[in-house]
């Protein structure tokens, strides 16, 4: 039966957000287009009329995670549930739309990159297919990434943080990358927005905000003409209710000296970086179309922990790229263990469409990827257990973000853990009851854990 269009509360929609913490910005933006156009927005697939599904499709685990999330969801569709309408939107979309609504039959609409601004529009139109026999599909996928569809007062995933995007789309050229085919080149956020957002987040009652973007240290440099992320830290830090500011997604050569001082002498910037290196090997870099090198890589390193001794750097890598040899491996492995970053990531190199290192000669075969992913994790869990003794006894700052399963602990973040990615501290509080999103002084009383610790109110 066909439903009545005179009432959007009617319809109720999920939203599914997979992917990095940009791809959970576009998707809190949706939402909140979606609520505000009378949509009852839920938490519940098989409760939903219609399910949007926000992908990523960086790399081949995230593009099948994606495909699972749509067959998942298919299975919810009428008849066999209540689902009615599925939409997919982002990375996937942006890249294989037409594969997507010719393959999975049950997805009615796909959104790319520059489209998050037209879901009401879609939605609308999708309602207004509901038991009827029309059954035509939409493709909205011109054009790539933007901030149009930005909503500055938007709903929040969480009450303890924000992420706050500040950039989009990549102006790197790295040969294994399809970000910029899907995302477009860098563009900042003009500086008003980004600091208007921010007072509307700390206005919620949230104290730490987590800048994203594909490379923050890139913000400013085509909008201001010069790297501006230290100008944007001070700003942001002048906003009452914000407690920590942290970025994420820099790179090496962005890591300056004035935006190092600025970190090291602005109280409410968390002493954490994210800086995804990809490699050791200068040669593997150098067919990465990457900036960096080891001695670069090395020299800031150094630059960093000079100025903040307590700073925690995380990275990423990449194992078995095209034509990396057991020496590349090898170095890679000698330097990591030089440069002894808290926190690593890594990924299995797999070929995407469009980039150079598609069809580069000499690929690694599958067995020796994930030898060299598994030994790379050995190693680190090593290398992270070492860098977490050095805080064991410590007095730290903790963002309270929640309890434990079993109710015996709060969960928490320092600066030393970003959300989503790192360890977490469990807090046995020796105070009242503790509120999520409140900052708290703990002492570290336990880092046996291979990645998590244990802290003590204080």
């Amino acid at each position: 039966m066909k439903k009545d269009l005179n009432s959007n509360t009617d319809i109720k929609i999920t939203l599914l957000a997979l992917g990095c913490s940009k791809n959970l910005i576009d998707c809190e933006n949706m939402s909140t287009e979606l609520r505000n156009a009378g949509y009852d927005v839920i938490n519940d697939v098989e409760a939903s009329d219609i399910v949007v599904i926000n992908t990523c499709g960086f790399i081949e685990s995230a593009k099948k995670e994606a495909i699972d999330a749509i067959l998942d969801c298919a299975d919810y569709k009428v008849p066999n549930g209540n689902v009615k309408k599925i939409i997919v939107s982002g990375c996937l979309s942006q890249r294989y739309p037409e594969d997507i609504l010719k393959e999975l039959p049950e997805v009615d609409a796909v959104l790319g990159t520059a489209h998050y601004g037209d879901i009401v529009d879609v939605v609308a139109r999708l309602v207004s297919e509901i038991g009827s026999e029309t059954k035509d599909k939409i493709n909205l996928t011109s054009g790539v990434g933007g901030f149009s569809h930005l909503v500055k007062d938007r709903d929040l995933s969480t009450e303890a943080y924000a992420w706050l995007k500040i950039g989009e789309g990549c102006r790197h050229r790295c040969s294994f990358c399809a970000i910029p085919l899907i995302r477009g080149t860098f563009v900042s956020r003009p500086m008003e927005d980004i600091l208007e957002e921010a007072k509307l987040i700390a206005a919620k009652g949230v104290k730490e905000i987590v800048l994203a973007a594909q490379d923050t240290t890139n913000y400013g440099i085509e909008l201001y003409n010069e790297r501006s992320l230290s100008k944007l830290l001070r700003k942001l830090s002048e906003i009452d209710g914000i407690e920590m500011i942290r970025v994420m997604y820099g790179y090496m050569d962005g890591i300056t000296p004035e935006l190092i001082e600025e970190m090291a002498n602005n109280p409410k910037v968390a002493h954490y970086l994210d800086i995804p290196i990809q490699h050791g090997s200068d040669r593997i870099l150098k067919a990465m179309y990457r900036r960096d090198n080891a001695e670069l890589i090395t020299s800031r390193l150094e630059m960093i922990r000079k100025a903040m001794p307590d700073c925690i750097i995380r990275t990423t890598v990449m194992v078995g790229f095209p034509g990396e040899t057991e020496e590349d491996f090898q170095t890679l492995k000698d330097n990591l263990r030089k440069w002894k970053f808290d926190r690593l990531g890594c990924f299995i190199f797999s070929p995407e469409e469009g980039t150079p290192a598609y069809d580069m000669p000499d690929q690694v075969d599958v067995e020796t990827k994930q030898r060299r992913y598994d030994e790379i994790y050995e190693l680190q869990k090593e290398i992270s257990a070492e860098q977490s003794q050095k805080r064991l006894g410590t007095v730290t700052r903790v963002n309270i973000c929640s309890v434990s399963d079993d109710g015996i602990f709060y969960i928490g973040r320092s600066y030393g853990e970003s959300p989503e990615v790192d360890p977490v501290i469990y807090i046995a509080s020796q105070e009242e009851e503790l509120k999520i999103g409140d900052f708290v002084e703990v002492k570290i009383v336990d880092c046996s854990d291979d990645y998590d610790m244990t802290a003590v109110t204080i």
